[in-house]
């Protein structure tokens, strides 16, 4: 429409034509061209003034218009899906073994580049652009099935899945796997223990609880990929031909996914939160401002209250970085729902505040994958590279499989302008969407479309605040190398992201 088009252009060229940040994701200092309040306005204009638009222009029949499926049955063959399946547990099975055999030293291990950069990052991108095929080829399911064909009741389930139970399982993997992402320390031979450990659980809770239920509730790589799956513009379903094509594939316009069906529990709802938490927190935690929290205030505080070695502090300072990161989720929690109660109020809506929070909780799966790809884009690109050489002499004893090995590492590099306006406009288009999405949702929650527009008012307000912390983040100084400790003279300080030690016995800001 040439009017949105007028309006929202120049709003747009105003975020991205800005100079530069003092953002903590390049590792070096980049100052702001303009102060930061301009930042935010203009992206919480530009989120008010395209609120007005699809208000105005969205209504319950073109919603539903852009939800048709074009089936494609028989696009891909059987044999290509078998060869999938195959090589997703042949890569799993490499990881583990490389990371127990092959080299130790970070960057020279294929297990250690594969599986944080090639599957947590690369995969999961590329599951947003062709849906979710991990669900076909899930290497843990994939071993399950295999070994049904031997023993054909071995996955029937022990004994029923318990309702209550729900997601929790995936969220409980979760939060322990950001734990591990951020303060694991992982060496290529822990991360094969976990990976083993890992693969024992899923197939003993697979024998226990019955496969189909237990990668659908438990298993959280399945739930995530799942729930990042319904951005794209393909989707996937049992096929027709089971022989030829087992899965028939179908085209639909990208994100429509998410406003088809609700959260079915709210377990799922802290999942989609913490996606959401979990980004930030991992932006957050090393920051300056963050740091300062704990060894500005909260420290002379409890060295007052309590008589204990500096070393008890530090490690108190590791559980306070940890319980902050698994009650995330519920902090966003209680954010959102103050928001849905509002949205509930305004309305007069006689559903329950449970049902309006699942309703809506897909409409921030955008700004969670927006947060994700603005957060680690610049590691897909730095590190990416490597795994090319890795994957032909993966246990480093010379080999060559694909001709790739003496291929030059070049990790992509941006300029820091260029890494700081695009974090910004991916930040704002993905609550740009988030915005659509909801006020689809909400016309077909609420009776009539002025109902469905007020309830928006409060998700809009909402989306405004998570763009502008969204941005606050980014432009916040990393820690490191910064924050000064106070310490007994001569004690010896372990590391600690941020901290370096100071014989004063007073905390300074960036050196």
């Amino acid at each position: 429409m040439p009017p949105v088009r007028r309006i929202l252009l120049p709003l747009a060229l105003l975020i991205v034509g800005c100079g530069s940040a003092e953002a903590h994701s390049f590792g070096t200092v980049y100052r702001l061209p303009i102060p930061f309040w301009m930042y935010a306005f203009a992206a919480s204009a530009t989120l008010a003034l395209s609120f007005l638009m699809v208000g105005f222009f969205v209504t319950g029949q073109s919603a539903e218009r852009h939800s048709r499926y074009v089936e494609l049955p028989d696009a891909v063959p059987g044999v290509l899906w078998s060869i999938l399946r195959g090589l997703s547990v042949f890569l799993l099975v490499l990881t583990m073994l490389n990371g127990l055999v092959g080299a130790q030293r970070p960057f020279a291990n294929f297990s250690l580049t594969f599986f944080w950069v090639g599957f947590v990052l690369g995969f999961a991108y590329l599951t947003a652009i062709i849906g979710d095929v991990y669900a076909f080829i899930n290497p843990w399911r994939v071993l399950c099935d295999w070994i049904e064909r031997v023993r054909p009741t071995a996955f029937g389930g022990r004994m029923r899945y318990p309702a209550w139970l729900a997601y929790y399982p995936a969220l409980a993997f979760y939060l322990g796997f950001i734990w591990l992402e951020l303060f694991g320390h992982t060496t290529p031979r822990s991360l094969s223990f976990v990976l083993l450990g890992y693969s024992v659980l899923n197939v003993t809770a697979a024998a226990l609880f019955g496969a189909e239920a237990w990668f659908r509730y438990g298993e959280f790589f399945a739930v995530f990929f799942r729930l990042l799956g319904k951005i794209a513009p393909i989707a996937y379903a049992p096929g027709r031909n089971p022989g030829r094509a087992p899965i028939a594939v179908r085209l639909r316009p990208p994100f429509v996914g998410l406003i088809e069906e609700a959260a079915d529990h709210p377990s799922l709802l802290l999942f989609v939160l913490f996606m959401l938490s979990s980004t930030a927190f991992d932006g957050v935690h090393e920051t300056l401002p963050w740091v300062q929290i704990y060894w500005k205030y909260l420290y002379p505080a409890l060295v007052w209250a309590i008589a204990r070695p500096y070393a008890f502090f530090v490690g108190l300072y590791y559980d306070w970085q940890w319980l902050t990161l698994w009650l995330s989720p519920f902090f966003y929690l209680a954010i959102y729902l103050s928001f849905i109660g509002m949205a509930k109020y305004v309305t007069g809506s006689e559903r329950s505040l449970r049902d309006l929070a699942l309703q809506f909780a897909y409409s921030l799966i955008p700004i969670a994958f927006a947060y994700n790809l603005t957060h680690y884009f610049t590691l897909l690109l730095s590190d990416g590279p490597r795994l090319l050489p890795l994957a032909s002499d993966p246990f480093a004893v010379g080999w060559d499989l694909f001709a790739t090995a003496k291929i030059p590492e070049q990790p992509i590099t941006l300029q820091a302008s260029t890494v700081w306006h695009t974090q910004v406009a991916l930040i704002v288009v993905g609550h740009l969407i988030s915005v659509y999405l909801a006020h689809a949702q909400a016309l077909r929650v609420f009776p009539g479309s002025r109902k469905a527009l007020r309830s928006q008012v409060p998700m809009l307000v909402l989306m405004m605040g998570f763009t502008t912390a969204g941005l606050w983040i980014l432009s916040l100084p990393i820690a490191s190398g910064q924050v000064l400790v106070p310490m007994p003279a001569g004690a010896i300080v372990p590391e600690l992201p941020g901290i370096m030690s100071t014989p004063t016995p007073t905390l300074t800001g960036k050196t």
